[in-house]
């Protein structure tokens, strides 16, 4: 890196930010992994001054409110490490799908979303950061062929009863949800065929924002 270089400075500033966020979580990360994080924030950040694609305006906000809060999530579903197929349900520009098929290089991620634009950045960022278990895909999750998958997690696609029954679509017998919680929410009534929901709360590193996640089993 050369000295006075801004995109030099960018890269240093993020790659700072996730060192430290990544630090205080119990995930096995490493340097080369670090490394990919670091460049997925800074093609998103190319990508941001194009089109709408994150409302966090500076490379290190997306370190911190975008990565980080990915790799927190994993932190508290430790089901993760074990699954073989995850669906990220309106994933948007591709999180927390992006960062953690770089943090889970053996779980292959379904990234659904119904916007060519967001599509396209996932598209770009799987092959600029060669990614190939990264598997992104373009319509409404209800309208698309479903693979069955051992963990799902959603964004804000609908109301949460609603959000889980499309959940439910992309889950294999054994698959677990996982839909984020808002500050006092009630419990969600579960899909037919799940369990009731299990309230699991975290904070992202560095920002110490607070999260909560419902995460719904299968019914024994």
């Amino acid at each position: 890196m050369n000295d006075g270089d801004p995109r030099a400075e960018t890269e240093i500033a993020v790659f700072s930010v996730l060192e430290a966020g990544l630090g205080d979580l119990p995930l096995a990360v490493s340097s080369s992994q670090l490394q990919q994080l670091a460049r997925l924030v800074l093609l998103l950040d190319e990508w941001a001054k194009k089109i709408n694609l994150t409302g966090h305006r500076t490379p290190e906000a997306m370190a911190a409110g975008l990565v980080l809060d990915a790799a927190a999530l994993a932190a508290v579903l430790p089901e993760l490490a074990g699954a073989s197929d995850i669906a990220d349900l309106g994933t948007g520009a591709g999180f927390p799908g992006l960062p953690l098929a770089i943090l889970f290089p053996d779980t292959r991620f379904h990234l659904v979303d119904s916007r060519k634009k967001r599509n396209h950045f996932q598209r770009e960022a799987r092959r600029r950061l060669a990614l190939e278990n990264v598997d992104p895909v373009l319509g409404r999750s209800d309208e698309l062929d479903q693979v069955p998958c051992d963990l799902v997690v959603a964004q804000a696609m609908a109301e949460p009863v609603r959000a889980l029954e499309l959940m439910a679509q992309w889950a294999s017998p054994l698959g677990l949800l996982a839909l984020p919680a808002s500050e006092a929410a009630d419990p969600p009534r579960p899909p037919a065929g799940f369990a009731a929901p299990e309230l699991r709360t975290y904070s992202v590193p560095v920002s110490g924002t607070p999260r909560r996640v419902w995460v719904v089993p299968p019914a024994d």
